[in-house]
This record gives C-alpha cells, structure tokens and sequence, in this order.
C-alpha cells in the first residue's frame, strides 16, 4: 500500500513539475467568458470556456479499443516476456503498470525502425503507443454528436461540482473531462502529457487532503498545458519577451511539421524512385571505401551480389527526395542522386513528396508531437515493409516477401504498391494536417503563430520578406521573430554526421 500511495505521489509531482516548468511566475486573471463562433469549418482564434465530460464507460471502452489496436499491429515485432530487454526497469515498470507490454525487437527489419528512427525504445515504446486521450477537436465543435451523447449519468449536484472543480483546475479555460479517470490511469491507460487531474473539492473549495485523493475525473485541454491562461503582456518587458520566445521555441516544431504536411499534400508524387535508397546505402564499386552504412541491418543476409546492387544503382542513378536518407548513402552513391549529393534540412520544404515511402513512414513521427492515430501507425508499418521487401535485404524469415526492384517486372509491382500506398497515407495525412491545425490554434494565442498558413507558397518558393518558421531572418532567435530550431539550419552528406552535429556555420 505504501508503494502505491508512493507511485501515486510521484505522478502527481511530475505533473506539478511538468506545469511550473512551461509557466512563468505572474498572477493570474480570471478569463471571462467569450463569445465565438465554433464552427468546426472555420476556426476562431478564441475559444468560449466549457466542459465537455466523456461518461467513464464511453472513454474506457474507446482506450481499450485502441489499445487493442496498436497491440495487433504491433504484436508480430514485439520480443517475448522473457527476453533479457524485459528485465531490470522495464519488468519494473511493468509491475506497476499493471500489462504485458514488452519491447519491440530491435533485429526485426519491419519494426525495428520504431526504435532506430523514433526512439520507441524497451516496453515504454509500445506502451506509449498504446495510450489514449480524447480529441481536442471536440472543444471546436458546436454541436458533437458525441459529446452530447457522454453527458455523466449523475445527480445535478455531482454535475456542478464537477464543473467548477474542472473550471478551477483548467484555469477557466474548459476542456474535456473524463469522468472517474485516477491517478492510476494517467500514464498507463492514458497520455500523461496534457492530463490535468480534477479533485473532488471540500466545501471549502480546497482539494482532500486525504493521500488516496478522490478525483472528478482527469481533463485533457492543450490550452492548459500551455498555460494559455497566462498573459502575454505585463508589466515586465524582460520577462514578457523571454516568455514569448519560450513559447516560440515549443511553437516552432508544430509549424514546422504544419509546413510538411502541407507541402507533401500539394507536391506532384515521383513514381520512378523504387527504393533505391536502401541499395545506395550498400553501393560499394570497385576502389571505393567500404560504406559506413555496410553495417545496417547486418542480422540479414543480402539476397543479392554486390556487383547486382552496383550495377542498380548505377542503371539510371538515384532519384531520392527524402533528406533523412542522403546521410546514410554509401558516400560513392552521393553523386549519383539527382536531387543532390549535398542538401540542407531546408530542402526538406522544396523535396518532401507524397510518392515518398519515407514520408509516410515519417506521418508516425509528426503524430507522436499529438496524442496520435491508428491510422499512421497503419501507414507506417506498411511503408515500411514495402521499403525491406524491396531492398537488397533477404527479410523473408520476418514474414517478409521479396519486391525485385533490380528488374523490370520488380519495378513494376513496386510502383503498383507505391501508388495504392500513397493513395491509402493522403487521408491520414490531411486528417493530421487538421488535427495539428486545430491543436494549434486552441493551444497557442493567435499572435504567435505568425501567420502559419503560409509557411509554403509552393514548391521551392520561399519569400524572404516573409516571418515565418521556414524561413532565416536576422531577428530569430532574438525574441523579435520566429524561433528557428538549430538543426533546421543543418547540411546531410552521405556517410555524415547527425543534423544536430553538421549545423551550417552562420556567416
């Protein structure tokens, strides 16, 4: 009982740590109510205060649904409870969880991409796949069918405290309340980041002070998290401008992902790439220095020679639009990508396609800034094993087949499977566009996200009179414009370093 009281302490302590962290010390005032219009069609940068309250069987059977899900997609890469990675913290971890996650198996060529490129690492990975939180699109809504549908099945009085114990722990601000969710489950059954808890108050308006403390429920608002409630301008010009520039800095990767999607949804698909990029990692001619990335995925056997995958990538060149991938070619393939042997995290903004299978497997990137969708998690695994089946890797073992790009009739089949992927992955990406779109605009006060419809003009065109997270004026990073994240401003060369350790030097 001690430990579980300690555990329960513990979450609430890092709540509390999480909250002061993003909010500056300054009073707070007491928002009044607001009147917009909430129509879904067309966003108000403002939002009227009010609680929308899930009923407990609704919200965990749609937790559970969801976790059910994300186990089956994911259950042919996950290693056995014995396995030595489920030992020491994640066993822990486990116990007090309370589920059988296990890791995912870093060998298995279809999943271990959710380790390597996305940090999904020991059974925290799956588990926090497995999460759930309510859509914050369901404040936009003026009428939800399915928030008028969750209304708690309660006495009047149980429903007006709950209200204003929802209204005192948002700030004001509203947002959506799921009723009876514990401590216990933030963390486990659902996303911890974002979860404000809602105590059941005494007569004096004061929360229990008993340690097993009853909760309303916990409540899910991005407006809170950010501390909205704050104001943008005191009476202290220093602390304003650092604050602002705080919030530029958790702003920027939002819009930056923003300008993504959006430039992959406008760009034209290139068809006659076939996933050469897997094959430039082994290029190796005669003369040349052994490729760094020779070593990539050395538990498969290559099912071809090595004269076949020169001789591929040497037919018509490389036609790789995915800047990610150019650091892991063999650096004799560099010259031999039509897009470029050298390019900046920039380019991203001009190349990103959605013919791209790396694009695709990168929406499961974009979504885990959210609370995330099956969907993607859909998408990425099957671009992902399009991508092994047509590499030079034999990946059979692993359910696998095999998608012989080094021939005609291969390089048929893969452009068939190319395009029914990239016709699957446009509605998930649009559908995440918006998702990000609404997130943004409850989250953060309009004057901030500085005019973010018009991070792209269009392909390759960028106006550098324009303030925007794309592009590099000298007022970034100074608190007088838009944060510019430093690896943004980065180079990618085959056999190179990370982004983060090749940045552009600044004249």
């Amino acid at each position: 009982m001690t430990s579980s009281r300690s555990c329960k302490n513990l979450i609430l302590l890092i709540y509390l740590s999480i909250s002061l962290q993003l909010q500056v010390a300054s009073s707070l005032s007491s928002p009044s109510p607001i009147t917009s219009n909430t129509d879904a069609a067309m966003l108000s940068s403002t939002l009227t205060p009010k609680i929308i309250t899930i009923s407990e069987t609704i919200w965990r059977k749609a937790a559970s649904n969801h976790s059910q899900r994300i186990r089956h997609l994911l259950q042919p890469g996950l290693t056995p409870l014995e396995h030595n990675f489920n030992s020491g913290k994640s066993k822990r971890r486990r116990q007090h969880y309370v589920d059988d996650w296990t890791a995912l198996d870093p060998v298995n060529p279809i999943y271990n991409f959710l380790i390597e490129y996305y940090g999904l690492k020991g059974a925290k990975g799956p588990r926090r796949l497995a999460r759930w939180a309510p859509d914050p699109k369901l404040l936009w809504e003026e009428h939800c069918n399915e928030a008028s549908s969750t209304i708690l099945s309660s006495s009047s009085v149980e429903k007006e405290q709950a209200y204003k114990a929802a209204m005192k722990a948002s700030h004001g601000l509203g947002g959506v309340l799921l009723e009876n969710a514990s401590i216990d489950d933030l963390g486990g059954t659902l996303h911890m980041r974002g979860g404000v808890p809602v105590p059941i108050m005494v007569e004096e308006g004061n929360p229990q002070e008993d340690t097993e403390q009853q909760l309303h429920g916990v409540l899910y608002n991005p407006a809170v998290f950010y501390n909205r409630h704050l104001p943008l301008n005191s009476n202290n010009d220093e602390q304003d401008k650092e604050r602002k520039q705080q919030l530029l800095k958790t702003i920027a990767p939002f819009q930056w992902y923003t300008s993504i999607l959006k430039q992959t949804l406008n760009s034209d698909p290139i068809l006659h790439c076939y996933g050469l990029h897997e094959w430039a990692m082994q290029y190796h001619p005669e003369g040349a220095d052994p490729p760094p990335s020779a070593k990539y995925q050395s538990s498969l056997n290559l099912r071809v020679s090595r004269q076949v995958i020169n001789d591929t990538v040497e037919r018509k060149g490389v036609r790789c639009t995915h800047v990610d991938a150019l650091r892991f070619f063999a650096p004799a393939a560099g010259p031999l990508n039509h897009h470029g042997a050298s390019l900046q995290r920039m380019d991203q903004l001009r190349l990103e396609q959605k013919g791209c299978v790396h694009a695709h497997m990168d929406l499961l990137k974009i979504g885990l800034k959210l609370q995330g969708m099956v969907d993607i998690l859909e998408v990425a695994l099957a671009a992902r094993k399009l991508d092994v089946e047509a590499s030079p890797y034999d990946a059979t073992e692993y359910g696998a087949g095999i998608v012989p790009i080094e021939t005609n009739e291969g390089r048929k089949v893969y452009r068939e499977r190319q395009i029914g992927l990239m016709q699957r992955a446009e509605s998930v990406r649009q559908r995440l566009l918006d998702a990000y779109e609404v997130f943004m605009k409850i989250a953060f006060d309009e004057s901030l996200l500085l005019g973010s419809d018009e991070f792209v003009g269009g392909r390759g065109k960028r106006t550098p009179s324009v303030v925007d997270d794309n592009v590099v004026t000298s007022k970034s990073n100074t608190g007088d414009g838009p944060y510019v994240a430093p690896e943004r401003l980065a180079m990618a060369e085959p056999g190179g370093l990370p982004w983060r350790k090749n940045l552009i030097e600044k004249s």
